[in-house]
């Protein structure tokens, strides 16, 4: 696959069209090692955000191959996965210019919704992922060379999900922990050995998110019939709690606050919040305020954002109060930076919405893509990246001028 770059000019702000201008620099660069970023909660610290008119300037474009791979920013280097007639391409590009640095293929049944939904997990020298079939690779971050492989489900004895394969690999000290089998699968991250797996059953579709609850480190994880958390050490349960959903479509994160866990997933199921105390989860609620078909949700100053069976809404976390709610998203995703919500939605508007649950408040919006667009936006370094389904990303320089 040759990969289709092409570069833009940055056009004077005055000559952009258009009513979107969400013109930034960072107080500080930050990049965006892996799903959801640094600590998984799909959430920047980059601020310094102003407003004016006209477009954000696009400075490239790729073709990277169809799939739901979001990208991950490191080092100057952009990565990204995308199937093109039943091969996986790994690209990495530079993450300024969209020039190819290097890129990697291996055959890969499309099956269902052709394409990866895992991101590339940037882990010092060394780039993680795992293809919709489960076969796992670690990749070195600078060329490419691909240090180790392994079937995952193989070793593991587990079956496919439905839809493959989703999580993003998660590491944790010495391992790399996978969402497949009942309750993950933990591979030696310098040599791809198993180091521990969990009993045959069927995973959902969710990354892993590690936790410290009352004191006790954890790795939460969606299976396909309910939450839970493994001692990232050995891979033993440390508590659980079913959470049936149509097809076994349990993709949303889990969203741990204290010793709280909130969990949502769609197909009119709605949310809970859980809260854990000696060892086992209870419900503080559940209701249909918050149905996250897989976009997790945003947390701030107690309040939640997110995608609501198509609909943009705010929930109270304590209550599962619903404050506002906002319709034209699609399956659009979602993140967030300097208390605004940066999102796209199916249809590729990107936009930008002030983080109060008091109300609804768009700062700007604008067309970006055609497709489908289901992937979580990125900012990074000052950069929005956006990519469609069917293999278009974009890259949008948002810095002040």
């Amino acid at each position: 696959m040759k990969l289709n770059v092409t570069k833009y000019s940055l056009l004077p702000l005055a000559l952009a069209s258009g009513i979107l201008s969400v013109l930034t620099i960072p107080s500080h660069a930050e990049d965006y090692p892996q799903w959801r970023g640094a600590g998984r909660i799909g959430i920047s610290t980059e601020s310094t955000w102003s407003v004016g008119r006209g477009n954000p300037p696009k400075v490239w474009q790729a073709t990277v191959g169809e799939g739901f791979s979001s990208v991950s920013v490191s080092r100057g280097r952009l990565y990204t996965m995308g199937n093109v007639r039943g091969t996986d391409w790994v690209h990495c590009l530079d993450a300024n210019t969209g020039r190819v640095i290097w890129q990697q293929k291996y055959t890969c049944d499309p099956g269902n919704y052709t394409g990866p939904r895992c991101t590339p997990t940037v882990d010092g020298d060394k780039v993680y992922t795992i293809a919709q079939d489960g076969h796992a690779f670690c990749f070195t971050a600078d060329r490419g060379k691909i240090l180790w492989q392994a079937n995952v489900p193989k070793v593991a004895n587990a079956d496919s999900p439905q839809w493959g394969f989703a999580g993003s690999p998660l590491i944790e000290g010495n391992t790399v922990i996978y969402n497949v089998s009942s309750n993950g699968v933990a591979l030696d991250k310098i040599t791809g050995r198993l180091v521990w797996k969990s009993p045959s059953g069927m995973a959902g579709y969710s990354s892993p998110i590690p936790h410290n609850i009352n004191g006790v480190r954890g790795i939460a994880l969606f299976t396909a019939s309910g939450v839970v958390s493994v001692d990232p050490r050995n891979g033993a349960k440390q508590w659980s709690h079913p959470w049936e959903t149509n097809y076994g479509v349990n993709s949303a994160d889990p969203v741990i606050i204290g010793n709280t866990v909130f969990i949502s997933s769609g197909y009119g199921k709605g949310c809970a919040l859980l809260q854990l105390a000696g060892g086992r989860p209870s419900v503080i609620y559940q209701n249909r305020n918050m149905r996250n078909h897989f976009h997790t949700c945003l947390l701030l100053d107690g309040y939640l954002y997110g995608n609501d069976d198509g609909r943009f809404k705010c929930i109270e976390l304590r209550t599962g109060k619903a404050m506002w709610e906002k319709g034209g998203m699609g399956k659009g995703g979602l993140m967030m930076a300097d208390r605004k919500i940066i999102g796209i939605t199916e249809s590729g508007e990107l936009f930008v919405v002030n983080a109060n649950p008091n109300q609804y408040q768009e700062i700007a919006r604008t067309k970006v893509l055609d497709g489908e667009c289901w992937t979580d936006p990125v900012l990074a370094n000052g950069k929005i990246y956006c990519r469609s389904h069917e293999g278009t990303l974009v890259c949008l320089d948002v810095r002040r001028r």
